[in-house]
């Protein structure tokens, strides 16, 4: 029987992956992309962002977001995992507007930590379905409420960590802070993969 080589879900090279102690002993996912796609992503100097917005990062989510690749939300599951296993924080992903998502057929906030296995709830619901990237910064900061709390949601005064893929002017993650600190939490970070 062939056993299938596992390839990168960038660029399809044959991956070489080797077990180790450290993989068997510790939360270690396996290998899903190449050492040359891995070394394309630029780290983050910041500490609430893993990466840097470049040309490698616009790619990949444009093959994960637009070309609705979610494969590809494993790609970052090890260095996610890493740095949210350990939270205290009750973690909320950033909602899609629920048209968006039926079109799209998957949230990747949601995709990216279940792949790395990181628990959230759901607590927030997109009031608009206009992406914030369509707006300059103006307009980004006039814009009206872009989140509403869902139907029976209960927010307890407790830490909050809403997770993003992309923080630009930060309107977007200020909006979700408003809500749920109105609603009673005693206090919200954030967090995302990418910093633009």
């Amino acid at each position: 029987m062939n056993k299938i080589e596992p390839r990168c879900l960038i660029c399809a090279q044959p991956l070489k992956i080797t077990i180790s102690w450290k993989m068997i002993l510790t939360k270690q996912f396996s290998l899903t992309i190449c050492e040359r796609c891995a070394a394309r992503f630029v780290p983050s100097q910041s500490a609430t962002s893993l990466y840097q917005y470049n040309e490698a990062m616009k790619d990949y989510l444009h093959q994960l977001k637009f070309l609705q690749d979610v494969a590809l939300a494993k790609v970052f599951r090890q260095v996610l995992y890493d740095r949210l296993n350990k939270e205290k924080a009750i973690i909320l992903p950033i909602p899609m507007h629920p048209l968006k998502q039926q079109e799209r057929t998957f949230s990747h906030t949601d995709e990216l930590l279940k792949a790395a296995h990181i628990p959230f709830i759901q607590l927030l619901e997109k009031t608009t379905t206009e992406t914030q990237s369509s707006k300059n910064r103006e307009q980004r900061i006039q814009a009206a409420p872009l989140f509403c709390l869902k139907e029976g949601a209960q927010v307890e005064h407790k830490n909050y960590l809403l997770f993003d893929d992309i923080k630009t002017t930060g309107t977007t993650l200020q909006h979700a802070t408003t809500v749920l600190m109105q609603a009673g939490a005693k206090n919200v970070q954030y967090f995302t993969l990418i910093e633009g």
